[in-house]
């Protein structure tokens, strides 16, 4: 077994500490990333095109409230639908990917 070199960055340090094998963990900040990555990209969509909350709510078909929670990176919320309407509110298209997560499961 390697012995690892000391470290003083903060992020590895907690990376070690915290999410260093434990999958769970890793799974649960791999969602919390994604929700913070479709949070941030509303925001940039909504900021970019111009609108206010209320005004992307309204070409929407919602209300203010639901498009803040939506770029709330905590919000888990985020359904296809809801984010098509956003889309195409903002003349964009959703893009759908599935990718390896390196762990592969056996069928039986």
């Amino acid at each position: 077994m390697r012995k690892r070199r000391p470290t003083s960055d903060a992020t590895e340090i907690i990376h070690r500490r915290f999410y260093e094998g434990r999958p769970e963990r890793l799974a649960e900040l791999a969602e919390a990333e994604a929700n913070d990555s479709v949070a941030r990209k509303i925001h940039e969509l909504r900021t970019g095109s111009g609108l206010t909350q209320r005004e992307l709510a309204k070409l929407v078909g919602t209300t203010a409230s639901v498009i803040s929670r939506m770029e709330d990176a905590n919000y888990e919320g985020h359904s296809l639908a809801m984010l098509r309407r956003i889309a195409r509110a903002l003349n964009r298209r959703v893009e759908l990917r599935f990718v390896r997560t390196g762990e592969r499961k056996k069928v039986a």
